[in-house]
């Protein structure tokens, strides 16, 4: 199994083995999969670290923002036999749900759905917890991002990418290469561990998904000595990831006015960098430089497969930016998130026959600091955005 999986005929070009690879010259080290273990342990420090991070430094610079615990989504009226329900059968109940416990209890059948979603909201996270989540990752992108700029200023395949495919496979691993992309890897294995803490989601399962394969991706790369296209993969990556966090972050503290700045600048780094830097400067370079200089082979043509993939995902996330983007300009509203950590309920909205242009329900008129008088979370520009560019985030 180990022997089919290890393929040479597909990991490596033509007429090159692992034999090749196994006994490089006296201080010259190229990657192995073995390698990619010790993201493991330093996963568990990252995660340690965010801990003491958020506990330490984000959540006093969220009371210095006046950025506090306290939750405005009305609780659920005290109900012992929905509460059953809700703790041992469904968080969501569907109709026949619905209409067994509205005759139990004689309750409209709205009602019943009323307390289901008042009942969900009570469980959701402070915008404190989601303050010391975001700053967290604020902080990791830009030192990551800040560590690969330097980095790759100095590596002569950041400005001829043909230098990626010179001598491959044998192109040596350099310790500032590899404290680069296990630093990364580590940091999403981290965000597997953490998961099951963060902020819940209904997407929890895709984005696990998503995780897993970054981490494979990052793996593939690594597997195949592929680290330097890989470098400038993340590092584009990373540059969007930065602004993203913080507009978040502006946002938790109702600095409405530096969001939306922030929004504008993001939208802009997201469409240079997954429009115009990722296609015409990385996918050139893997596509027809790779071709001409080692020419295709099967773990070439994988590669390539799913970052033209990753290309795809990037045009729809930038089509769904450019319509909250419009809605938000011109028209003064957003529609709400089918992703979002906060539900609504349906009779603490505005009568139904006001709706914008999408079908959903107009909310009511914003207050300054970005909210309405009711128990609906519409959602800002930087939450929207965040929801659609974190399936892509990464590889």
């Amino acid at each position: 199994m180990k022997a089919w999986f290890w393929n040479e005929r597909f990991w490596l070009p033509h007429n090159v083995t692992w034999a090749d690879l196994a006994d490089p010259a006296p201080g010259v080290e190229y990657p192995k999969a073995g390698h990619l273990l010790s993201a493991l342990p330093l996963a568990l420090g990252i995660f340690a670290v965010r801990i003491l991070f958020e506990r330490f430094v984000a959540r006093p610079c969220a009371f210095l923002l006046h950025v506090h615990a306290t939750s405005t989504h009305r609780r659920a009226t005290p109900n012992k036999v929905l509460e059953k329900v809700f703790a041992s059968i469904t968080k969501y109940p569907d109709k026949r749900h619905l209409d067994g416990l509205s005759k139990q209890l004689d309750w409209d059948v709205r009602k019943v759905q009323r307390w289901f979603r008042q009942r969900r909201n009570q469980d959701k996270p402070s915008v404190l917890v989601k303050f010391c989540e975001s700053m967290w990752r604020f902080t990791f992108y830009l030192g990551i991002f800040t560590y690969g700029i330097l980095f790759l200023w100095q590596c002569p395949w950041m400005w001829d990418t043909r230098h990626c495919w010179y001598h491959y496979p044998y192109q040596v691993l350099t310790p500032g290469l590899y404290t680069y992309y296990v630093i990364e890897l580590a940091f999403y294995w981290s965000l597997m561990f953490s998961q099951f803490r963060d902020v819940q989601r209904k997407d929890f399962f895709i984005m696990f998904i998503h995780h897993l394969a970054t981490v494979s991706l990052i793996s593939f790369s690594y597997a195949n000595n592929m680290l330097r296209v890989g470098s400038l993969v993340m590092c584009v990556h990373d540059a969007s990831d930065i602004l993203l966090e913080a507009a978040k972050l502006t946002n938790y503290a109702k600095y409405q006015r530096i969001c939306d700045s922030l929004f504008v600048v993001f939208s802009g780094v997201f469409f240079i960098t997954r429009l115009i830097i990722f296609p015409f400067w990385i996918l050139n370079s893997t596509l027809f430089e790779s071709w001409q200089i080692i020419g295709p082979y099967p773990s070439w043509w994988l590669f390539n497969t799913l970052l033209l993939v990753l290309q795809m995902l990037h045009i729809i996330w930038s089509y769904l930016i450019a319509g909250i983007a419009f809605k938000a300009l011109f028209r003064g509203k957003v529609c709400k998130d089918d992703r979002s950590d906060v539900e609504s309920s349906s009779e603490e909205e505005v009568d139904s026959n006001q709706t914008n242009g999408c079908g959903f329900k107009m909310p009511p008129p914003l207050t300054e600091n970005g909210t309405n008088g009711h128990d609906v979370a519409t959602k800002t520009w930087s939450e929207q955005i965040g929801t659609h560019v974190s399936k892509t985030n990464r590889w």
